[in-house]
């Protein structure tokens, strides 16, 4: 017996071939997963603590609202921007004055431009090309009392009243910085026992004062609004659900129809996401490929495909239906054996006939 043999049961399954095919399909799920996701920080396809993968998904399971990653900002040109509002969270990147006047156009005619952004320049950059007032501290906001798991994950807990921050009472902080509001409605402030430091091991210094910074304002700019938040790690996994980040997150397009997750100047996306997003802002291609799958259904139905696809089932193990050769007749047996080896020639199909019938004449001599 050889182990080919040995691996098969009764039922003639050939467990190599099923063992080689659940490994092909283990390796393709692993090539998928890997081409759909990301380890970028911030990452919308980052299932990791530090990715916003969530809101994201929070975001896609709103039937009222429509989500959009963008990768250039000519996008901003062609949505309707009283409906749209975009989310920048902590741009790698400058915006080139191309960008900039862009966005600067989205918002004069009606759209919502939020800035979440830390310690990093290209987010300030923006606010100032745009128009907007408000601008990050960069320096790292410490609470003495209110915080959990340390000063530097503090606590904001002074929320005005806005349809900015329904239902929210707070936001969980980590490392965050304050914002200087200007002449911008501050929406959510510190407590009154934090004060700025350069570093999280910086101590209370004799010149530090304990009181309370914006961290989230809006000031309106043309017919839209621009919306600061001094920290991008309230939209991360590991932070979304804390204490009121999602409800804040959640108000600021809680009234628009579209959200843009404007990635052009952030980490590069998966290379699946960014094919589908291609697909999607190309018309053309969607038409070829639905042309080539069409071709190929077609192709594929045809019969002169039929002898391949039986060959193909063969292989991997898959066997075309048994028969009982003593049940059939002369010309049933010729048809099963064109339909089982279509690349028999006639004459070797004679001569199998001939072999079947003088086994079933010496059968029905005993």
């Amino acid at each position: 017996m050889n182990p080919r043999t040995w691996f098969s049961d009764r039922n003639g399954i050939d467990w190599p071939t099923v063992l080689l095919g659940a490994l092909a399909i283990a390796v393709m799920i692993g090539l998928a997963v890997a081409a759909s996701t990301s380890a970028v920080a911030f990452g919308l396809y980052n299932p990791e603590w530090d990715g916003t993968s969530e809101f994201r998904e929070a975001i896609d399971d709103d039937p009222d609202t429509e989500v959009e990653l963008i990768e250039e900002t000519n996008r901003y040109e062609e949505v309707q921007a009283n409906e749209t509002i975009a989310f920048v969270i902590a741009p790698e990147s400058s915006y080139s004055e191309t960008d900039t006047d862009r966005v600067q156009e989205f918002v004069d005619d009606g759209g919502t431009l939020v800035v979440m952004e830390n310690f990093g320049e290209p987010g300030p950059e923006l606010l100032e090309t745009v128009g907007a007032e408000a601008q990050p501290d960069s320096r790292l906001i410490l609470d003495s009392r209110e915080y959990d798991r340390g000063p530097a994950m503090p606590f904001a807990t002074t929320v005005v009243n806005h349809s900015r921050t329904a239902g929210v009472e707070q936001l969980a902080l980590n490392y965050a910085t304050a914002i200087e509001p200007a002449n911008a409605t501050v929406l959510v402030s510190t407590s009154d026992f934090a004060y700025l430091a350069d570093s999280d091991e910086d101590e209370i210094g004799d010149d530090d004062d304990l009181t309370t910074y914006p961290v989230a304002t809006t000031e309106p700019i043309g017919d839209g609004d621009v919306v600061v938040v001094g920290d991008p790690s309230i939209a991360i996994n590991a932070m979304y659900d804390e204490p009121d980040n999602a409800a804040f997150l959640q108000a600021q397009y809680d009234e628009k129809q579209r959200v843009l997750f404007d990635l052009s100047h952030a980490g590069d996306v998966p290379p699946l996401v960014g094919m589908v997003n291609t697909l999607r802002g190309t018309p053309l291609l969607q038409a070829l490929l639905g042309l080539l799958a069409i071709g190929a259904v077609a192709g594929l139905s045809h019969r002169r495909l039929t002898p391949t696809i039986v060959a193909v089932s063969r292989r991997v193990g898959q066997s075309p239906p048994s028969y009982d050769a003593d049940s059939l007749s002369a010309a049933d047996r010729e048809a099963y054996l064109r339909q089982r080896h279509p690349d028999w020639d006639e004459d070797r199909i004679q001569r199998v006939i001939a072999a079947l019938n003088r086994t079933q004449s010496k059968r029905d001599k005993q």
